[in-house]
């Protein structure tokens, strides 16, 4: 028995997801590798095998997490939810008041001793987006009651989002926008899908009051600056006018792997602007393959949905999907200037630590849902054969 048929054999759920992993993975590899020449000569001497090997480490830390997460019942991160989400909530407030201050923003803590940050909010988006599943799934006999339904969603939602958008308002309101899908996928009744988006507004508002008299504790001058350049400058800040300009070079097949010339000028090209340099290198022949594969993500996972016997499995599945499909649409949206500036990376493909791991965790609990609907379709097909 040849070893892809060993492989075949042991892993279950939708082939066609561990596929898009693996592929966005691999290229994630080609990609940090050509991005980090310049940190390499700034940061390292110009050893620009170390970041390579950096981010083969946290590759394979990533799958042995997506395998675990697989192997585990999808349930059970049902009963973990509370947990998970009351170990969140003092994490985010510690790194917002003492915080390692990268880049302006305090979205990162310390891991003591190692060389190491952790980027809190990662896991409270996860945290969240499972203790939602649990309770909308948990409520749907009396999903429309304001007492017994509305406030125990209400009140995390605008817990995190609150903490998180201080130091990285794009990941609160991306968070925030999954949430709100999620109830409305779950049935939420209309009015109180209003009301949160008017408490929305209300918390934002507060924010940018309180930053008038803290603003390093909120990044309310970012957020202006941000969107003044967006609105005022067609052609956009320094950063976007790189990411046209790369964009521009590649024209349809690109310069080829490890010839960009604006990784040199573009601010954060291994994360943050990855999928401009990807289409300088690519060409606009590989940038539209990084988007048929988070598409094609899309719709693999939409179809568990229909499938899941339980919906618990159902609202689980989709609300990862929308977070992780979301956040890389908004990562190429920004290089191509149709939203501002955010900082949010392309998931299982920029190089990072804890955004790297956290997405391959979704992809692996989103496998554990699609190996259970298997299990379940094939012992309906013995039955239905007998």
């Amino acid at each position: 028995m040849s070893i892809a048929t060993n492989i075949q054999t042991e892993l279950k759920g939708d082939k066609a997801i561990w596929l898009i992993a693996i592929f966005l993975s691999v290229f994630s590899l080609l990609a940090v590798y050509s991005t980090t020449t310049t940190i390499a000569f700034q940061e390292r001497g110009g050893n620009t095998e170390f970041y390579l090997f950096k981010h083969f480490i946290i590759l394979v830390l990533s799958f042995g997490l997506m395998y675990l997460m697989y192997t585990i019942h999808y349930m059970q991160y049902s009963k973990w939810a509370p947990i998970f989400l009351a170990i969140s909530i003092p994490l985010l407030f510690y790194t917002l008041v003492f915080g390692a201050d990268l880049n302006e923003a305090r979205r990162w803590i310390s891991v003591p001793f190692f060389d190491l940050t952790f980027q809190t909010s990662d896991f409270a988006k996860l945290a969240l987006i499972i203790y939602l599943a649990r309770v909308i799934s948990a409520k749907q006999d009396y999903i429309k009651d304001f007492k017994s339904a509305f406030i125990p969603i209400i009140i995390p939602v605008i817990t995190v989002c609150g903490l998180i958008a201080p130091a990285d308002l794009s990941t609160a309101i991306l968070l925030f926008t999954t949430c709100f899908l999620m109830m409305f996928i779950g049935r939420v009744h209309w009015k109180f899908l209003g009301l949160l988006l008017i408490l929305g507004t209300v918390l934002f508002s507060c924010l940018i009051i309180i930053g008038q008299f803290a603003p390093d504790l909120i990044r309310v001058d970012t957020w202006a600056a941000r969107t003044t350049e967006f609105v005022t400058n067609a052609e956009g800040g320094y950063q976007v006018q790189q990411a046209k300009i790369a964009i521009a070079n590649g024209e349809w097949t690109g310069v080829g792997p490890g010839n960009s010339y604006q990784r040199n000028f573009l601010p954060s090209p291994y994360a943050d602007f990855i999928y401009a340099i990807i289409i300088e290198e690519y060409g606009l022949l590989g940038g539209f393959f990084i988007l048929i594969m988070y598409v094609w993500l899309f719709f693999r996972i939409t179809s568990l949905v229909t499938k899941s016997p339980k919906a618990f499995g159902s609202i689980l599945a989709i609300g990862l999907c929308l977070s992780l499909v979301m956040q890389a649409f908004v990562n190429i949206a920004v290089s191509v200037h149709l939203v501002p500036v955010t900082g949010v990376t392309l998931p299982l493909v920029s190089m990072g630590g804890t955004s790297f791991l956290f997405a391959s965790i979704m992809i692996g609990i989103i496998l554990s849902v699609s190996r259970y609907i298997e299990t379940i379709d094939a012992k309906v097909k013995v039955k239905v054969e007998n």
